[in-house]
């Protein structure tokens, strides 16, 4: 089987954590940049990692790279590419996204329209045909421009993979499913031990925890682009993937998982996103107000996207919201908070420095994921005497 060059967008700062997941997928990772990662796979790679990496929007094959100044030179660049082992004659076919930074090409309308040409005219003579229907399978193209080199891909998800296929119902902020779970994962947080989220919304936070605590691959319950190029990728990867998510499922799994929203309407909204998700036995969502948190057990995790005051007349609310935050956890015993937020007077307000602040681009939004550590918890005896 064909192995392929595959690229995976992740939030800027996140990067690490995307790497990881490849690794644990078992391939190898060739190239780590600013907001993505690079490794090499095969067909059945494609259809993995599409369904079973929680922290990439999407997943690319990467058809050719090459430098360019002027649009002669994308021109022919594009066109020396081997569009025919790619596209079947009937392909739909076009760049979906151009994005440029520090090049001497940057205007995305014009990028993209000389691309196509120049795919054109390689399939015309590969193919021996002057015309394309363009009414088989879709194949968008996505075009990034760094310092006049050009890397060129398909994507082979299609619909971003933040989409997972629970969340009908959203609140006026959701934080991502994808950056969700890669917060989460930047925690050592594990599925015994107690994570709440006192803002949860639609319940992103909450539902993604439990999908990584039943091991529920997040692709599971939608469809990809590529499932179409039945060329490139057999039906029978798709199928062999797919099998091995379901396989690995563990919904018996026991967990302390809970959502609070001051919103009712909202907290209702987040329990029936966390049924469609299949996850709804495994988190405890609830109408309270931040003023109300409490937990009688140690050792737990606060993991939370409160409000910054995206409007104007909220940020006069915002001392108060992050103080009462701040005397509330300090009241848990032993827990640790992660907070995700563009408030800058977070520190000063929750009462305490950060042991770890990480600045992540949620978008184009400046963030920090604060990170309030506290004690680890005492090892269990099975543990200490396995390794007598």
């Amino acid at each position: 089987m064909n192995t392929f060059e595959l690229i995976v967008p992740c939030h800027f700062g996140l990067e690490a954590v995307m790497k990881k997941e490849i690794l644990d997928l078992g391939y190898e990772v060739s190239q780590v940049e600013d907001g993505r990662v690079t490794f090499i796979g095969d067909a059945e790679a494609i259809c993995r990692a599409n369904i079973f990496l929680r922290t990439t929007e999407r997943v690319l094959l990467k058809v050719g790279s090459f430098h360019a100044e002027t649009f002669e030179d994308l021109f022919q660049g594009t066109r020396a590419i081997p569009w025919e082992e790619y596209l079947p004659k009937d392909a739909k076919f076009w760049v979906a996204k151009a994005s440029s930074i520090k090049s001497k090409l940057f205007s995305p309308s014009d990028i993209q329209s000389i691309m196509k040409k120049a795919m054109v005219e390689r399939m015309k003579k590969a193919y021996g045909i002057e015309w394309f229907p363009e009414n088989g399978a879709s194949f968008p193209l996505r075009v990034f421009l760094h310092k006049d080199t050009v890397t060129v891909a398909l994507d082979t998800t299609g619909e971003s993979l933040h989409k997972r296929g629970y969340r009908t119902l959203t609140s006026k902020a959701p934080i991502t499913e994808t950056l969700a779970a890669a917060l989460i994962m930047l925690t050592p947080w594990k599925s015994d031990r107690i994570l709440v989220d006192p803002f949860c919304g639609s319940g992103t936070f909450p539902i993604e925890a439990a999908m990584i605590a039943a091991n529920m691959a997040p692709g599971m319950n939608r469809e990809f682009l590529s499932e179409d190029w039945k060329h490139l990728i057999p039906r029978k990867c798709w199928y062999d993937a797919m099998d091995e998510a379901n396989d690995l499922v563990d919904l018996s799994v026991q967990t302390d998982i809970q959502g609070y929203d001051i919103d009712g309407d909202i907290v209702r909204a987040a329990r029936a996103n966390a049924k469609a998700a299949g996850v709804d036995e495994l988190i405890h969502f609830q109408q309270r107000s931040v003023s109300d948190l409490s937990h009688p057990k140690k050792y737990g995790f606060l993991i939370t996207n409160p409000p910054y005051g995206e409007r104007i007349e909220d940020k006069k609310n915002l001392p108060e919201l992050y103080k009462t935050i701040g005397e509330r956890f300090a009241e848990l015993d032993s827990w640790s908070a992660y907070i995700i937020t563009a408030y800058e007077d977070t520190e000063r307000y929750f009462g305490r420095k950060a042991d770890k602040n990480r600045k992540i681009y949620n978008g184009m939004m400046k963030t920090y994921f604060y990170q309030f550590l506290g004690p680890k918890p005492p090892r269990k005896r099975e543990d200490r005497r396995e390794e007598r």
